[in-house]
């Protein structure tokens, strides 16, 4: 008979005493110490979502395209004649700030599981990825080792990493954020689903063997990281890509014999979540042996197995009297494969040990009847957002054409333009990239760097996917709501400066403790704001990831929420590939156009790059966006390019309205020149490097101006403007404001500062 735990047995399976009540009622008695765990993990924020699920739930998840939403391994997409995209986003954080490079390698593992789980060949992989500043010496070991992570599993698995997003701030010194995306191609008939069904079916578990790596990596998510943190190495597991790609290949042949019912990946909670989560969907039940799984350490106990995330395991049901077919399939990729159970009708999950029961819980307690709490929103904004929504521009010191005082002198415009592109966070991320194969495949079409939006061809036709990620976490801290509706807005932009009509959205909600007022109020006006922007640009979101409690200790040992980071991933469609554009400029005399100019949608200094980097500032409101205007921008935008008149498109974000410029003539190899005039009372800082939604840059060719300013008026009336032409390398950047010349600087110097900054700060 089970026995009562301690206090401080239940807590370290990170459940609560109220959690441990609740689950003695659910059982009808004391569980034992492997059922224990299995609660753990499967209570845990990282797998059941209880803090964030009221929240999750206004999400828009349904639409024309829109063939699986949330619920299953990853979102399904119809991109039309008979293709089928999916895709996700997934986080490894708290793995990834403990052993940098297996934290970062098996995130790229157990996302690419989940795309192909559903029957999908992965084509792409995106990141999207934050660390502290790089003067710090552990944050430039993580960053490194991240990054070599993500690289090598990608790289040797043969799925190509094409595009992301980078920031670095204080903010994530010892709490890095990496959230990785997966795009794939269905090569099933029918999508593959999780939920078991046919009692006696068999339970196949296939893949690699089980070890003691991973130990209770949900649990481990769902916490603080603290100083003790370094403990929990074991809680990182340990990926091997070559197995993957086998595993890839045998799933997907495997799938495609019509003798899978069911398949589930062994992510978070291992065997505890796959046999849970199969049996709950299924509206059945799962008899599990222990004994029959294959393993590489001996000696090892039933919590031991149920809690291990070791990867490259799946979990299938297969057809009865068919189960030798799919054995076979695996043992010819030399991987494992046995029957280690089968489907029940009980509804339990039921794991045998040693001719024992050594577990035995209701699905459904492990699944979805798990708790959810639903916290008290604050009234008003915190204390601290009230003080930066109090700030005024007015409080800068003054700046005139020569620059701006800073520090007791003269900074010019020129200068202020190098420290921004010198800012890792705006600065060429060739370092990172370079060491990603982007090319595998052979299927990407745009280089990273070269856009605003990855795009991927789907052959055999000249059809094309475009895929982006994107959040400004200054604006999310300072406003969720608003920052979390950029963050969107801002994704759908990217796609449009490409061609591509965005469709839906996979999001990754990065945020510290929900437990805490101030978190809490930050993550459920994020979820407000992404619910809002999602339905107005008709993008529903088809699934994601939570991963909350990112915190680290700060000198005094007081737990430092991250500046959350609800990060959005965002497909979108392309009918033709080779009519796409570019973010660089590409011929001269070509007119320069600014898309989304209108009186209230002006540049502000709120959450910038500007104030940050040159007045050590984050306050400030950030950008609002004014969706009638984004939706009519984007869409001239799509047109232009469809209409093969936009030759590039750049929307303008981090560094404002230059920097923008400024990228476009470093990735086109060409100078600009530039008339631009402030509105009433506007600084001329704020004109030049202020933020602001819904700006795109556009270039077209003369022979195409006349059309393109008939189109213009009739889309966007006089939310335009021409504002300059694109001039030799040689004659540099040259921006005039009311007829003075603020900048002047030559495309080498920009180009340098902006190409080698991370390099630079790693030496």
């Amino acid at each position: 008979m089970s026995v009562p735990f301690t206090p401080k047995e239940i807590a370290s399976e990170g459940i609560t005493s109220q959690e441990y009540e609740e689950i003695v009622k659910r059982l009808g008695r004391h569980p034992n110490k492997a059922e224990l765990g299995m609660f753990g993990v499967m209570w845990s924020e990282h797998c059941c979502y209880k803090n964030s699920r009221p929240l999750l739930s206004q999400f828009p998840t349904t639409g024309d395209r829109i063939l699986v939403g949330p619920g299953e391994n990853a979102g399904v997409v119809d991109l039309g004649d008979g293709i089928h995209l999916a895709f996700k986003v997934e986080s490894h954080n708290h793995p990834s700030a403990i052993e940098p490079f297996q934290g970062a390698a098996t995130g790229v593992g157990g996302i690419l599981r989940d795309i192909f789980t559903m029957g999908a060949r992965p084509i792409a992989l995106l990141n999207s990825l934050r660390f502290g500043n790089l003067d710090n010496p552990r944050t430039r070991h993580i960053f490194t080792g991240v990054i070599e992570g993500i690289s090598h599993y990608g790289n040797c698995v043969g799925v190509p990493t094409v595009g992301g997003e980078v920031y670095f701030d204080s903010a994530y010194t010892g709490n890095p954020l990496v959230n990785v995306m997966a795009l794939g191609l269905m090569e099933t008939d029918d999508i593959v689903k999780a939920g078991a069904s046919g009692v006696g079916n068999p339970v196949l578990y296939v893949g690699s063997t089980t070890g003691r790596d991973g130990m209770g990596g949900a649990s481990f998510a769902s916490a603080e990281l603290t100083d003790a943190s370094m403990d929990d190495r074991p809680a990182v597991q340990v990926g091997d890509p070559f197995t993957e790609k086998s595993l890839i290949e045998a799933c997907l042949e495997a799938f495609k014999t019509g003798a899978v019912v069911a398949a589930q990946d062994m992510g978070a909670a291992g065997i505890t979540c796959s046999t849970s989560e199969m049996a709950q969907k299924g509206g059945l039940g799962i008899e599990l042996d222990l004994d029959k799984i294959p393993v590489r350490e001996t000696g090892m106990i039933p919590y031991e197995y149920l809690l291990s995330e070791s990867q490259e395991r799946m979990l299938f049901v297969a057809q009865k009297g068919r189960e030798q077919e799919l054995i076979d399939i695996f043992h010819r990729w030399g991987l494992q494969a046995v029957v280690a159970g089968e489907v029940i009708a009980e509804s339990l999950v039921r794991i045998l040990f040693q001719g024992a029961i050594a577990a035995e819980i209701p699905a459904t307690a492990l699944a979805d009847n798990t708790p959810i709490y639903h916290r008290e929103l604050l009234k008003e904004a915190p204390q601290y957002a009230q003080k930066a929504w109090a700030w005024r521009e007015d409080s800068l010191p003054p700046c005139n054409i020569n620059g701006i005082e800073i520090n007791g002198q003269i900074k010019n415009y020129n200068e202020i333009l190098l420290d921004l592109l010198d800012s890792p966070t705006i600065a060429s991320k060739q370092w990172i990239y370079r060491q990603y194969d982007h090319q595998v495949q052979n299927n990407t079409y745009i280089m990273p760097g070269g856009s605003d939006a990855s795009v991927v061809r789907i052959r055999p036709s000249n059809k094309g996917v475009a895929a982006t990620t994107d959040c400004n976490p200054k604006y999310v801290y300072l406003n969720p709501y608003e920052g979390a509706k950029s963050a969107v807005a801002e994704a759908a932009r990217n796609l449009s400066c490409v061609g591509a009509l965005p469709l839906a959205v996979t999001d990754n909600l990065n945020f510290g403790s929900p437990e805490k007022a101030i978190g809490y109020w930050q993550l459920a006006n994020a979820c407000k704001g992404i619910s809002e922007a999602c339905e107005t640009l008709n993008t529903p979101v088809t699934g994601g990831n939570v991963s909350l409690y990112n915190e680290t200790l700060d000198s005094d040992g007081t737990p430092q929420p991250i500046h959350p980071a609800p990060v959005i991933g965002m497909v979108g469609y392309i009918e033709d590939v080779t009519n796409t554009c570019g973010q660089g400029f590409q011929s001269e005399g070509d007119y320069i156009y600014l898309l989304g100019i209108n009186s209230e949608n002006l540049p502000v200094f709120g959450g910038s790059e500007y104030l940050d980097k040159i007045h050590n500032l984050v306050t400030g409101q950030p950008p609002k966006v004014n969706f009638d205007l984004e939706k009519q921008v984007q869409l001239t935008c799509r047109e232009g390019i469809t209409n093969k008149w936009v030759k590039s498109a750049h929307d303008c974000a981090e560094g404002g309205l230059t920097v923008a410029i400024a990228e476009s003539c470093i990735s086109g190899n060409k100078g600009a020149n530039i008339a631009l005039n402030t509105q009433e009372n506007q600084r001329l800082d704020n004109l030049l490097f202020g933020e602001v939604a819904s700006y795109i840059i556009v270039t077209i060719s003369p022979e195409n101006g006349n059309k393109f300013e008939q189109f213009l008026t009739k889309n966007l009336t006089e939310n335009y403007a021409k504002i300059g032409q694109v001039s030799s390398v040689e004659t540099g950047l040259n921006i005039k404001v009311n007829n003075s010349v603020l900048i002047d600087i030559n495309i080498n110097d920009i180009q340098e500062k902006w190409s080698s900054a991370i390099a630079r700060r790693l030496t």
